[in-house]
């Protein structure tokens, strides 16, 4: 068997690294089962029936996002609030955006579903725009923040890029809970908007971001090993 000499700066280096990589792969697993139990959790919610979404601002957002909810009330539509988004064809247009006076008392942030961009005007899909007591069934949302390279929202020109519901709400002059409400499939008259525009995507790749850090722990600890054992052979009369 050959020796084993450990050097000073070599193990100065190695070690630490080792123990740092082997504690991000122990946080990638935690993660791994908190992304898991939130997969789980999203999935239940909304595959449970809809269910009535109470009144007033002070809406727990944890507790309510990503579950089927209905509404019942009318719709304010020359308030409407034109989002940019694309289809997964990479279609361009928007999400219509409109808030809901509920019958029940206060107003709901409703997102109808996509124009393409030809139909942004209200008045080029006048059949859409459904007069009356309406009941919306929905998924309920968060906002989200402004990416990197995201413009800023043009309220002025009706122009948002980013769902900053605070603002929507304040643009549309009316006091809302900080939830979007993603309308189902139903078609509305006309064809337009289109709903049914809910997408729930997470990512859960920390399987491989841990055995990515403990793969790499593992190989730096082995060329270490090597290492200090080719010096001690070499050492050897």
């Amino acid at each position: 068997m050959l020796g084993f000499r450990p050097t000073f700066w070599p193990t100065l280096m190695a070690v630490p690294a080792v123990l740092f990589m082997l504690g991000l792969g122990v946080w990638q697993v935690q993660r791994l089962h908190w992304k898991e139990q939130l997969i789980a959790t999203i999935d239940q919610r909304i595959a449970a029936p809809p269910v009535a979404l109470p009144t007033g601002d002070s809406l727990d957002v944890d507790a309510w996002v990503y579950r089927r909810v209905k509404v019942t009330g009318q719709f304010l539509h020359e308030r409407e609030i034109h989002l940019l988004a694309y289809t997964e064809r990479g279609n361009l247009g928007y999400h219509v955006i409109t808030p809901l006076a509920r019958q029940d008392g206060g107003y709901v942030l409703v997102d109808r579903g996509w124009v393409p961009t030809d139909k942004a005007d209200p008045a080029s899909r006048a059949a859409g725009q459904v007069a009356g007591t309406v009941t919306i069934e929905g998924v309920v949302r968060r906002g989200w923040a402004q990416g990197w390279f995201v413009p800023d929202n043009n309220v002025a020109r009706n122009q948002w890029f980013y769902g900053d519901l605070a603002a929507m709400a304040a643009s549309a002059k009316v006091s809302a809970p900080p939830i979007l409400l993603e309308a189902g499939a139903a078609a509305n008259p006309g064809g337009f908007p289109i709903g049914g525009q809910t997408q729930v995507t997470l990512p859960n790749n920390h399987l491989q971001y841990a055995i990515t850090w403990f793969g790499m722990a593992l190989a730096l600890a082995v060329i270490y090993v090597v290492y200090h054992r080719n010096l001690a052979a070499e050492a050897k009369p």
